[in-house]
């Protein structure tokens, strides 16, 4: 009797891609739930929606539950599929860039705290510039996001550009905030706002280092 041989290897890659694929799009699943928790903390601070930071803690266990699925799925993957040297880059760039999503969403999180602290106290003449920071740190972030999703390694790349602005933000609004001379009352507010342009500069930065991890993805190249 003559065995016939199967040629099992277009079905053992077409599995594989099948699973990248799920892993990319749970990665932008991921992705859209920071972005909203950003929104949500952005609407804490500056329009006093005392409702957003329960909604963000409610969204950050969901957050964390992808991150941890992810992880889980890529080592898997590069453990039982033996990927080739582009599988394995993507792979072990997307371990890298969700957790600088996760942590994004741990700093909104942080920041609809802040929010609720900074209720009872009358607004700083600051406010308007820190949400000015706030809205060039969220654009950075979906900026991330859509070079993520096209793998458009020099969008990536350009959020960079974004990221000095965000930095000159921060040391404007701190040396202004330090400086303060005859503060009336507490000092709370002041360190709570300070808090706040120093979760938002961290924020800009993990954003920052999602398109590089695209550009590596695409390129190669760090």
């Amino acid at each position: 009797m003559i065995g016939i041989e199967l040629d099992t290897s277009g079905t053992t890659r077409t599995h594989f891609e099948r699973q990248l694929k799920r892993i990319q799009r749970d990665v932008l699943r991921m992705g859209a739930l920071v972005e909203n928790s950003f929104w949500l903390a952005r609407q804490a601070l500056f329009e006093q929606d005392l409702n957003a930071p329960h909604q963000i803690a409610v969204q950050d266990k969901q957050i964390d539950h992808l991150y941890r699925q992810i992880e889980q799925d890529c080592v898997s993957l590069i453990a039982l599929q033996a990927p080739v040297a582009q599988d394995l880059r993507l792979l072990s760039a997307l371990m890298q860039l969700v957790r600088d999503l996760e942590r994004i969403g741990d700093y909104a999180e942080d920041l609809g705290e802040i929010a609720i602290r900074l209720f009872p106290y009358p607004t700083l003449s600051h406010m308007e510039q820190v949400k000015l920071m706030c809205d060039r740190c969220r654009a950075m972030l979906a900026m991330s996001l859509v070079a993520l999703s096209d793998l458009d390694a020099e969008s990536g790349l350009a959020i960079k550009v974004r990221d000095d602005d965000v930095d000159l933000d921060y040391e404007t609004l701190y040396h202004s905030l330090a400086q303060q001379r005859d503060i009336q009352g507490v000092v709370e507010p002041i360190v709570l706002v300070v808090l706040t342009i120093r979760h938002l500069e961290r924020m800009a930065d993990h954003a920052t280092n999602i398109g590089k991890r695209v550009a590596y993805i695409v390129t190669g190249q760090r």
